[in-house]
């Protein structure tokens, strides 16, 4: 089933809690991430990157793109199970990269757990490729946004 109007929005605060409901239908939020706190600190930056999709002003879908002057970045892309395989998170991705090529972005990066195949396997069809680097982390704060 395709959708009537799928469209794609800047992230508003009223969107929180049913963006938070989505990331949690979808598997994204895990312990050590904070929704609330993850979403404060977008706000904070770029907040005209956080993009929502909806569908008969149902929010289904979101990315959050961040650029910081030297690569893009893709974070929380999510679709509704319900509305999965109709084509929404390539139109995301394809509204993310608008947004990304606008500013003079060369270059997406996105981290996937390596247990997701499927997920791989869309970002593959969508062109991106596994760079031969390893990807470290360091948790400079776990409690406040």
């Amino acid at each position: 089933m395709r959708p009537q109007s799928f469209h794609i929005r800047p992230f508003q605060s009223a969107d929180e809690a049913a963006v938070i409901e989505l990331w949690k239908i979808c598997g994204l939020v895990v312990p050590q991430n904070d929704p609330v706190a993850d979403i404060a600190r977008k706000l904070r930056v770029n907040p005209e990157l956080f993009l929502v999709g909806e569908v008969e002003g149902q929010i289904v879908g979101s990315c959050m793109v961040g650029y910081e002057g030297h690569r893009g970045w893709i974070n929380y892309l999510a679709v509704h199970p319900e509305r999965r395989r109709q084509g929404l998170a390539r139109k995301m991705m394809e509204h993310a990269e608008e947004l990304l090529r606008a500013v003079g972005c060369p270059k997406i990066n996105l981290q996937v757990r390596t247990t997701n195949a499927a997920v791989i396997a869309f970002y593959e069809a969508l062109g991106f490729g596994v760079d031969e680097v390893v990807s470290l982390g360091k948790r400079l704060k776990h409690d406040a946004p």
